[in-house]
């Protein structure tokens, strides 16, 4: 099987390590050619060092010039801001984008995937709320597939691909109910903070998991699986 180059955005959140640790077990199928990040320059640079990616971006410029410090004399590019970030899926030896960049500022990097003939790997699902026509429009044009690897609707994807889609007759989304579902709601005034942020599952960013606290996310959820 010829390994496909891959980049990904958001590679320094829950989502973007998780992947990296699913491509560490399978380097003989994928080689990681970007990374992308808001602004952790000292968890890129660990990165850099374990998968040697030949481009490295940081949205924040003060960060990117930390981290161009930190791997002085190293064999990296390292770019900067939101264009410089975009610029990562038109690479031409890439055939995949992993989009885990948290809330709606990944839509841009989604429809440039798309745009540029990539297959997208979306953990973005902010993209699918926001721009779900958009993506309706694109994917009949591009070559690229869209790759649910969001869990639930990475479940759904492959379910529908076992049989006929004009089987399946009703889709159920699950949630763990978040931190909160055995309290009274007599005890909701007494939330705070740092119990919403205790997930009782996952370990996960704070957007993600105040989103789960408040079932938000299973809202953008269901958004989501209309489009998929």
């Amino acid at each position: 099987m010829e390994r496909r180059n891959i980049v990904i955005l958001g590679a320094t959140g829950s989502i973007g390590k998780s992947a990296l640790e699913v491509i560490a077990r399978h380097e003989d199928r994928f080689h990681v050619t970007a990374l992308a990040a808001y602004r952790n320059a000292e968890m890129l640079a660990k990165q850099f060092h374990r998968f040697h990616p030949r481009f490295l971006c940081l949205i924040d410029p003060d960060a990117a010039e930390q981290l161009r410090r930190m791997l002085d004399g190293e064999d990296v590019t390292i770019l900067s801001g939101v264009d410089e970030m975009l610029s990562l899926t038109r690479l031409d030896d890439v055939s995949m984008v992993l989009n885990a960049i948290v809330g709606a500022a990944g839509l841009r990097a989604s429809l440039a995937t798309l745009k540029n003939d990539k297959d997208l790997a979306l953990a973005n699902k902010e993209s699918l709320v926001a721009g779900g026509p958009l993506f309706k429009s694109l994917l009949a044009r591009s070559e690229g597939k869209l790759l649910p690897i969001d869990s639930e609707h990475s479940a759904i994807w492959q379910a529908t691909r076992c049989g006929h889609p004009r089987e399946v007759r009703k889709i159920l989304l699950t949630s763990s109910g978040g931190p909160f579902r055995t309290w009274p709601k007599e005890k909701f005034s007494e939330i705070t903070v740092e119990a919403a942020l205790n997930h009782p599952t996952w370990k996960m960013g704070p957007k993600i998991t105040i989103d789960s606290a408040t079932l938000a996310n299973k809202g953008l959820e269901v958004i989501e699986a209309v489009y998929l």
